[in-house]
Parts: C-alpha cells; structure tokens; sequence
C-alpha cells in the first residue's frame, strides 16, 4: 500500500535500509579518518587539513589524538604568519584564527559540555594567545571567555569540567594585571548565586571553600573578620539543610567543622578560635543536626554528622565521656540499618568505640 504516493516499507525492508544507512556512514567517517592521517603524515598542515579535522571531530569530539594533530596544523599555521611578510599585522592573523577555532569550538561544547578534550584544546587556544599575542588583545580573548563559561554553567550549573575552566580563567585573569588584582570576591559572590539557584551544586560548594581562605588571606582579616565568616558560613548551611538528603551540602558542613579541630585548625578560616568556643560551636551544631532528625530519621547523613561532631567534641575535650560514647554506639546501629553496603565499616567503627 501507499500513502499520498509514497510506498509504505515493511519492518525488514525498514531495518535493511537503516543498516546500509549506518554502513554508508561508517564508511564515510573511515575514509575522512584514513585522508586525515594521510595529510598529518605527509606533513600537510594546510587549512584544508585544519577543516578535515573539524569534520572529524564534529563527528567524534572524544577522538584526542585528532585534537593533537589538529594543534600541530594550527602551531604550523601560528609559524607561517610569523614568519611571513604580509601587509596584515601577524597578530591580526593571529588573533583571528585562534578566534575562529574558538567559535567551532562552541557548538561542541554545547552538545557535548562534558568532554575533556574540547576544554584542554580551548584552553590550549588560550594559552597561546598568552604566547603570541599581544596583552590587550590576550586580556580580551580571556575576558570573552568568562563570559562563555558563565553562560555554559548558567545551563548546566553542576557541569565540573566547567568549574575547573572557570577557576583556570579566573587566575590567569588576575596574572594579567600589573598588581595581580584578585577577584576572591567577585568569585565568592558568584558561588552565593549559583548555589542559591541550585543548593545540590557540589562543585560551587567546593570552590567556595578555595575561595573563602584566599578572601580572607588577601585582606589580612582579623579574628573577629574570620569569626564573622565562620558565622555566615555556618548561616548559610543550616538554611541549605532544610533538605539533610542532599550529600553536597554535609560534605561542605563536614570542610567547616574541621574549622573546630585543634589539630588542623591552623588552616582553616577561623585558626584563632579558643578551644572553648570550638567546643560551644561543636555542641550547638550536634544540637541543630539533631533537630534534623525530626521527619527524616532515615537519613543517614544526619547520623554520621552528629558521630563525626561528637567526636570532634571528644577530641577538644580529650576524652569521650560514658554518655558521648552511648550515643555515636545508638547513632551506629541507626546508620547499620540505613547502609547496610557499609555495614561492615560500621561494625568495624563500633568496635573501635567500645574496645
């Protein structure tokens, strides 16, 4: 039968013209493979083998040895325009092939944000602009580039590869001007809005960390200062911790309490804390994760803070008290039921408690 004049394909007839469609295209992506290699191997690092390896890489962006080869055609191309006697000034030139591979770049990264190897290559862009152009121009390349990453984590707020690029930027940003300028609290501003969009943003949580000790190193913060930050800090996850589910926001609780640990104190934020108020801290956060109980006494991130925090006690105290010991060996039998993957390590740390 036909409909509207088109002869309608059983199941098999279907299924045998999708396997030659594959078939044609694997022969077609092999062929442009095969002609690249060809070209790298006879040394032809021509625009058109810059564009072979486009194609090639729009197929296959996870293809790495391709990105290598296509780095040695643009640093051939980088030294013919150095070397020539054009009228155009080499930098215009320059400037505007590492532009436009930035911009075939872009697509990429839209479809496949996660791919490793479409971020070394831009950053390696990058960097040779640092190496070849002129300042201003690199500032703008790099400025441009800012902008990008924000709009890449403005789509997927979570995406790590795009944490790390955007920490890279950051510092070479800073490096450009004549007294290194730090951006610490632009930076930390920008953690506060992209973890109020999402609290469940463990990379924005992480860099937070990094960029709360360089803040406060930068400005010679005081005592009072530290303690101010340790107070907003701790603000800001209590209010997060309406949802104690959420694994991202206990490991940023966990980074604070370290905060109370004598022994590692000296880097962290606060270093100047008495052990009586690391103790005061200590006993008002197991009072605050205790309240967290109340409707979700199955979550077992709950228990293994208020462990964690009533040895964190013990430790300023320098004893665990017949009462502290009750509850982490109660706390442990909870969290025995609730992950029982680890039951052994649970066991393993009962053991150690009651011996």
């Amino acid at each position: 039968m036909a409909s509207h004049g088109v002869p309608r394909l059983n199941h098999a007839e279907r299924s045998a013209e999708a396997r030659q469609e594959e078939q044609r295209k694997i022969e077609a992506y092999r062929e442009l493979e095969r002609l690249v290699y060809a070209k790298i191997r006879d040394r032809e690092y021509t625009p058109e083998t810059l564009q072979k390896t486009s194609e090639l890489l729009t197929q296959n962006p996870e293809y790495y040895t391709i990105w290598n080869h296509r780095r040695r055609v643009l640093q051939h191309q980088f030294s013919l325009v150095v070397s020539s006697d054009s009228d155009q000034p080499a930098a215009d030139q320059i400037a505007a092939m590492i532009k436009a591979d930035l911009q075939f770049l872009f697509p990429l990264l839209r479809k496949f944000p996660k791919c490793y190897w479409i971020w070394n290559h831009r950053y390696w862009l990058l960097e040779e602009a640092k190496r070849l152009l002129p300042t201003p121009v690199t500032r703008r390349f790099w400025q441009e580039e800012l902008a990008l990453v924000g709009k890449m984590l403005s789509l997927d707020s979570r995406n790590f590869h795009g944490w790390g690029y955007r920490r890279f930027v950051i510092e070479t940003l800073e490096n450009f001007t004549p007294d290194e300028k730090s951006m610490a609290q632009e930076e930390l501003e920008y953690t506060t809005k992209m973890i109020k969009t999402n609290l469940s943003n463990f990379s924005a949580w992480h860099y937070r960390t990094k960029l709360i000790q360089k803040f406060l190193n930068e400005k010679s913060a005081s005592d009072d200062e530290r303690k101010k930050m340790l107070d907003d800090e701790l603000k800001l996850i209590h209010n997060a911790l309406f949802d104690p589910y959420d694994q991202s926001l206990w490991f940023y609780h966990q980074n604070l309490m370290c905060t109370f640990d004598p022994t590692i104190s000296v880097q962290t934020m606060a270093p100047n804390l008495t052990n009586s108020e690391r103790l005061d801290y200590v006993r008002r956060e197991i009072e605050a994760i205790e309240e967290l109980l109340d409707g979700a006494e199955d979550c077992k991130w709950i228990y293994q803070a208020l462990i964690d925090c009533t040895l964190l006690a013990s430790k300023i105290e320098g004893t665990l008290s017949g009462e502290a010991k009750d509850n982490v060996l109660r706390w442990l039998t909870e969290l025995k039921k609730l992950d029982p993957l680890r039951r052994g390590r649970w066991l393993d740390f009962e053991n150690s408690i009651s011996g």
